[in-house]
């Protein structure tokens, strides 16, 4: 018997010629880049390197867009960005040893907030692996062992043959919830000996989907339909798995107030009547969060920056749908739901029953209340106008990238992202430098609208030699940088704790004329002008600096008593 699937898998004969007649001069490296093409990538972010020249060699006979960054780990958080705003599988191309290590903070950093990153290293010759000391140049003992704790997994391949099975289990790795960075190696022989095997078409490589177990939603639709003061933390989860929608819809269903992690910014409308925002670190939210009698967390696992540093100790039913098996119940015991956002969040829709709840506005507009009143009262004011200022400049759908710096802890609470998708910072990992070239990578995603990065002067000084990348490629990135004279921050921290600070203070460049040294418009502009200067220079395409002195402070937190 004849089944239909035996039909599509039968080659046509042109397909056998081709099969039987491959083009000449082909090596390794063309079996990576024929695969990525078939898996349906189109831009690979790297740099390259001695033992990685097989592939990078193969580029030029491919349709892939190249995107080269100055150091392995700006090219990580670009393809970390790349994966963030496209939801598919960004592929960088890595060299071995140095260059495979210097890359490591961007793939922690993608792990940490589940973005999907494929990347591809070479490897030293095939005989020296397995731990002897040959001597080749950039030899480790153990290349993919410094991966195997930061990624999702490692895929080592030694012949030719290896190739395509292994980028597409890896493709596939990165995209199965939680999306995640994986690793590939491939030897440098391997990659540089001419090839025979025929050209790679069409790669299947779906991800399955992660649904919850009907029982378990069962459970938890009762709890929610019953609930007298159901409210919902909404994480990266939601944005990942593209289930904002469902979101609302279920918010809406239940009557729930919906409060978003630093993660999940734009998961949920800003100024919708149930809406608490995102001041996670508050006393007035968290007291609110406690007092709920159902508690549904989806997308997050309720980490010290969505829980105010550890201090959420909710009193009520925790009901938590989670991609990530190991976040599941890891900091509060609860129904555990494992499934990825946008089916644990359909599944409920289907068996909630709709609440009717009159008082839900009026209690989140109370919270909010006593937020503002606190943070009034703190006069802060340049910093709630610098924040103020870069909203206005930025356009509603502009995505923008933070780096770890005080503004970006404003923007974390206080910053409407204006939908989901469009605020990515490193809250991940926490690791500086991110800003700048993970707004790179989203430019290269989405030429058509502008990008805003945003960095202290610290950050920045990570990220410097992407300026020529974004020139090289005439990327449409506008570059804020706050420049305060060292890591600010870190100089609270230390003030606070010790009564002064102590290696927090920099020299710096004159960024402005740096900036223009690699071709790239800077200005130099004040807290007054900030809004006309962001948004002239947001709306005049490619790279282009925009530096602002002045010395942001931090509002006070409200978990250390």
């Amino acid at each position: 018997m004849t089944h239909d699937h035996d039909l599509e898998l039968r080659p046509t004969a042109a397909q056998i010629s081709a099969a039987l007649n491959p083009p000449p001069g082909r090596n390794g490296g063309d079996l990576v880049v024929e695969t990525l093409t078939g898996l349906g990538a189109t831009t690979v972010f790297g740099l390259p390197g001695q033992h990685a020249l097989g592939m990078f060699d193969a580029l030029r006979r491919s349709d892939l867009r190249y995107i080269g960054l100055r150091v392995e780990n700006n090219a990580g958080f670009a393809a970390d960005a790349y994966g963030r705003i496209t939801g598919e599988a960004a592929p960088l191309l890595l060299s071995t040893g140095p260059g495979a290590l210097t890359s490591l903070a961007a793939l922690q950093e993608a792990r940490a907030a589940s973005a999907p990153v494929l990347a591809i290293s070479s490897q030293i010759p095939t005989p020296g692996l397995g731990g002897g000391r040959h001597g080749y140049l950039h030899e480790l003992p153990d290349q993919a062992a410094s991966f195997r704790g930061v990624v999702k997994s490692v895929h080592t391949v030694r012949t030719q043959s290896q190739i395509p099975s292994a980028i597409a289990e890896a493709w596939k790795s990165a995209l199965t919830a939680p999306h995640g960075p994986v690793w590939v190696e491939i030897p440098q022989d391997v990659l540089l000996a001419e090839t025979s095997l025929p050209v790679v078409t069409a790669v299947d490589a779906t991800p399955e989907d992660l649904v919850p177990r009907p029982e378990l939603t069962a459970v938890a639709a009762d709890l929610l339909s019953k609930a007298s003061r159901p409210v919902i933390i909404a994480g990266g989860g939601v944005i990942r798995a593209d289930a904002s929608k469902k979101l609302r819809q279920l918010a809406e269903k239940l009557r729930a107030p919906v409060v978003t992690t630093p993660g999940g910014k734009g998961a949920f409308p800003w100024t919708h009547p149930l809406s608490l925002q995102s001041w996670l670190e508050d006393r007035h939210t968290t007291d609110f969060l406690e007092d709920a009698d159902v508690v549904l967390v989806i997308g997050s696992g309720l980490g010290e920056l969505s829980s105010n540093y550890h201090t959420f100790a909710p009193r009520g039913r925790v009901v938590q749908i989670e991609a990530d098996l190991g976040k599941l119940e890891s900091n509060h015991p609860a129904l555990g739901i494992h499934a990825d956002a946008w089916h644990g969040l359909q599944a409920l829709l289907e068996t909630v029953t709709e609440r009717v709840d009159t008082t839900a506005p009026a209690r989140v507009e109370e919270v909010l209340a006593k937020v503002r009143e606190r943070i009034a009262a703190q006069e802060l004011t340049l910093e709630q106008g610098v924040l103020a200022s870069v909203r206005k400049a930025l356009p509603p759908t502009s995505p923008s990238f933070w780096d770890m710096t005080i503004l970006a802890y404003w923007a974390w609470s206080a910053f409407d992202a204006k939908g989901p998708n469009h605020l990515h910072s490193a809250q991940g990992a926490g690791g500086l430098g991110y800003g700048f070239p993970a707004a790179l990578g989203a430019a290269a995603a989405d030429p058509t609208r502008p990008v805003l990065a945003v960095s202290g002067d610290g950050g920045a000084l990570y990220s410097i030699a992407e300026l020529a990348t974004a020139r090289q490629y005439d990327l449409n990135v506008t570059w804020l940088i706050v420049d305060d004279g060292g890591y600010g921050i870190l100089r609270e921290y230390m003030t606070d704790a010790f009564g002064e600070a102590t290696a927090t203070e920099l020299a710096r460049p004159d960024y402005v004329a740096l900036a223009e040294s690699f071709g790239v418009p800077g200005v130099r502009t004040t807290p007054e002008t900030l809004e006309a200067d962001l948004a002239k220079a947001l709306g005049e395409p490619g790279p282009s600096v925009v530096v602002l002195p002045a010395v942001l402070r931090m509002f006070a937190a409200t978990h250390l008593g």
